[in-house]
């Protein structure tokens, strides 16, 4: 019996629609109620996650940021990482073949120098938005990941730009198909879980987890029992053909799941 359950957010646990369904919701809370600790691991940002199980009345533990920020159950800060200020600068200073939208974080907020009422809609539950600013003018040592936004091809070719400028002073994944993330050397949601279980008194054996992109890769490959979602992107099924694929997101699989490893752990599970 896993003691930790982890959870991605978008293409995960959420459906497409950013919501939470009612069954998963209802699932979750039987995890709680045989003591299975709860944490969320997401690429969102720790204030948002505040809020969201705040809404949902649930007790988790948070990985946010994509691991840079660890904290627990009453909202202390377990563990902390920032981009080094000269891959910030670097990042934001520098004019880079893209056309994709640059996105910079820290513990304030979201900034971006460009309005993006789309990319609101993922927010709509909880309310969380960005401050329009001149990202040049961000303090370079108060940058805590970058993300960019755009078209895959275009953010592909972005990715080899930024390695062969940046090299192994940073963490390059894509958090999403049209997301590319410039995080922290070591920043990853495995990890950050790691860490987090070993605080909690637990093994990562102890631990299972549900992702569907690659910067779930490290916390997948790492538990001692990892669930892709059948809406994942390729690259991650591809990357780990040996772990298990759930049904959809759109169907709430992840509560299908656990339904099944809850009420008949001893029969063989089938996607829904």
């Amino acid at each position: 019996m896993a003691r930790l359950a982890a959870f991605d957010m978008d293409g995960t646990l959420l459906m497409p629609d950013h919501n939470l369904g009612e069954q998963t919701l209802a699932t979750l809370r039987r995890l709680r109620e045989r003591d299975i600790s709860l944490a969320f691991a997401t690429g969102r940002h720790a204030l948002e996650m505040r809020s969201i199980v705040n809404k949902l009345a649930l007790d988790a533990f948070l990985i946010t940021g994509n691991g840079t920020r660890v904290h627990s159950l009453e909202g202390e800060v377990l563990y902390q990482q920032d981009l080094d200020p000269e891959v910030a600068e670097c990042v934001l200073h520098s004019k880079w073949e893209t056309n994709a939208t640059i996105h910079a974080f820290n513990d304030s907020g979201w900034m971006t120098d460009k309005a993006l009422p789309e990319t609101l809609a993922a927010h709509q539950y909880s309310g969380f938005t960005y401050t329009l600013m001149d990202l040049k003018r961000l303090p370079a040592h108060d940058v805590t990941k970058i993300c960019f936004v755009g078209d895959h091809e275009d953010l592909s070719r972005l990715r080899i730009q930024l390695n062969d400028a940046l090299g192994s002073r940073a963490h390059l994944c894509f958090s999403a198909s049209y997301c590319l993330e410039v995080l922290p050397v070591g920043c990853n949601k495995g990890a950050a879980l790691a860490m987090l279980s070993q605080s909690l008194g637990l093994t990562l054996q102890d631990c299972m987890a549900f992702g569907d992109a690659m910067n779930d890769r490290e916390m997948l490959e790492s538990v001692g029992r990892g669930m892709i979602m059948g809406n994942a992107m390729p690259q991650l099924r591809a990357a780990l053909p040996h772990l298990p694929v759930i049904g959809h997101c759109q169907n709430q699989a992840v509560s299908h799941f656990l339904t099944h490893w809850l009420d008949t752990p001893n029969l063989p599970y089938s996607p829904e």
